[in-house]
């Protein structure tokens, strides 16, 4: 019988370097998450000086950014957030969609992990819900995620 190895990124976040790529709309909701997020990479170790946070109008302007933030190479994780709130209208369904589709391609195409956090609710409630209130901050969990990643990546790469 032979031994199984097991591989598991570690929420370790000493000397990574990290873009938070933010949008302004909904920005009431989309600060908690950026604090969530910042609060939980200094709590795994990243010194401050190695966040970068850069701004965007919306959710459809995350994919473009975070792609240009992996491909640059100077950071070794990215993590979007935003909150994408459902309306009367068709809106939602192609921003939440695409916004999702184009951070998976821009993670796969550079090999640099992005932490989603994207909140995608049917109402304010739940999106406030969502960014450090009852249901725990996503801004937060998309950290860990992005650091936990990066950790195993680099020992698969070993």
């Amino acid at each position: 019988m032979s031994e199984q190895k097991t591989f598991s990124g570690e929420h370790n976040a000493r000397d990574l370097r990290v873009a938070i790529v933010a949008s302004r709309f909904n920005e009431f909701v989309v600060d908690s998450l950026v604090k969530g997020a910042v609060d939980a990479l200094i709590r795994m170790g990243a010194s401050e000086r190695d966040i970068s946070v850069v701004r965007v109008p919306g959710a459809w302007e995350l994919p473009l950014v975070a792609d240009k933030l992996c491909k640059s190479r100077r950071y070794d994780a990215v993590i979007a957030l935003g909150a994408v709130i459902r309306g009367d209208t068709p809106h939602f369904d192609y921003v939440a969609g695409d916004c999702a589709r184009g951070l998976s391609a821009a993670a796969l195409e550079s090999g640099v992990p992005v932490g989603f956090g994207v909140l995608t609710t049917n109402t304010l409630e739940q999106a406030l819900e969502r960014a450090g209130t009852k249901a725990g901050n996503k801004g937060a969990d998309a950290a860990a995620s992005a650091v936990e990643m990066v950790r195993l990546l680099r020992q698969l790469d070993a």
